[in-house]
């Protein structure tokens, strides 16, 4: 059956021309689309590359292992076949990976597709990978331990209220957004001060500000938790009969240990448990759904917190083109600004509050009342 009438349509296909690949560079535009696991983000992100002539990167830090296709969503040959999907299948399970390695991966990635006047899309539901290319990581001075060891015993004598107030008079950005007994950051805080003479607040800023210089879009995905949730067990479900237990029993006889990073997460980690009799498969599945709620509402917590971001609420039977047309309505007039304006730094307002697109076209602030146990 032919669907191509329910793709989302683009003024911006056609020809690459030196003008585009000119403005890419000088404006280097970027487009980023985040929502916690299951809420559908790769079959979207399909249909708005195809509209843009995009490239997809990857920012999931499971996917960037090899041989892990089942338990980390990776995109399928379809779908790679689709639109190029960049930042997947990078390093073999035991291979060290971090949000610093992606920021160096995405922004080769990003310069290469600017370069030849295409648009990079970034999507994926890893918080801190997205943050770190958007606003930089902190070279954070080494751990002095004889300094460490001074402020721990500072901390046993003066007690953390005059610690806290040390740090209120030091750096005080950094002290209102700690709790007054959160001692571990308070002493963090204090403990980089006291090095380098310069507060924290102010050293995070700069590092921000020394960031790759990307005018970026960002937009998220939500929708009902309760219809998220019916989501997640459903992905599951389609895991457990793609292999998921195979693939995991795979992994443990090539010798990738259960404690290595990749193997601890989501689907690895429960499969493994049961692989190792520790609990029944019923059990194992339990676990999985579980955990996997857990980790879609710490996903949600975290991009409520992200500035400027601009939800889309997806509705329950809405399919993947539907999304894409109204991402394609917020997209468009982000493109047509910046190719119109000429210069970096300009675009269409956006607000920090949780402002729900609906397909009706109403507004209204997202239901932040999610926060509940899974």
């Amino acid at each position: 059956m032919n669907h191509s009438h329910n793709q989302p349509r683009s003024r911006h296909n056609g020809a690459v021309s030196q003008t585009l690949r000119e403005t890419y560079t000088a404006l280097k535009p970027l487009i980023v689309l985040v929502g916690p696991t299951a809420i559908g983000k790769s079959r979207v992100a399909v249909d708005v590359a195809k509209s843009l002539n995009a490239e997809i990167l990857t920012a999931d830090s499971t996917q960037v292992y090899r041989g892990m296709n089942i338990g980390t969503d990776t995109p399928s040959e379809t779908e790679r076949q689709r639109v190029p999907h960049r930042l997947i299948n990078l390093v073999e399970p035991d291979e060290p990976f971090n949000a610093g390695e992606f920021r160096r991966h995405a922004t080769r990635e990003i310069m290469r597709l600017h370069e030849r006047g295409r648009l990079p899309f970034v999507v994926g539901g890893s918080g801190l990978y997205v943050r770190a290319l958007l606003r930089g990581l902190w070279d954070s001075p080494p751990v002095d331990r004889s300094l460490r060891r001074s402020l721990e015993q500072e901390l046993r004598l003066r007690g953390g209220e005059s610690m806290y107030q040390e740090l209120s008079r030091v750096d005080p950005e950094t002290a209102r957004r700690l709790h007054p007994r959160d001692s571990v950051k308070v002493l963090r805080a204090l403990e980089v001060y006291r090095q380098t003479g310069v507060p924290l607040s102010r050293a995070h800023r700069e590092s921000r500000e020394r960031a790759a210089p990307f005018h970026a879009l960002v937009l998220g995905l939500t929708m009902d938790r309760a219809e998220l949730y019916r989501r997640i067990d459903d992905r599951v479900d389609v895991e457990l009969a793609k292999g998921l237990v195979v693939e995991t029993r795979t992994l443990l006889a090539k010798g990738y240990s259960r404690d290595l990073v990749s193997m601890k997460s989501l689907g690895y980690r429960q499969m493994a448990g049961y692989l190792e009799g520790e609990y029944s498969f019923d059990e194992a599945v339990r676990r999985l759904q579980r955990d996997t709620r857990h980790f879609a509402k710490r996903q949600m917590t975290w991009f409520r917190k992200e500035p400027g971001l601009r939800w889309v609420v997806v509705q329950p039977e809405e399919s993947s083109q539907s999304v894409a047309r109204r991402l394609m309505t917020m997209i468009e007039p982000f493109l047509d600004d910046l190719r119109r304006d000429g210069s970096r730094g300009v675009s269409r307002p956006t607000s920090d509050v949780n402002i729900n697109e609906r397909p009706d076209g109403r507004r209204g602030y997202a239901d932040d009342a999610s926060e509940t146990t899974g």
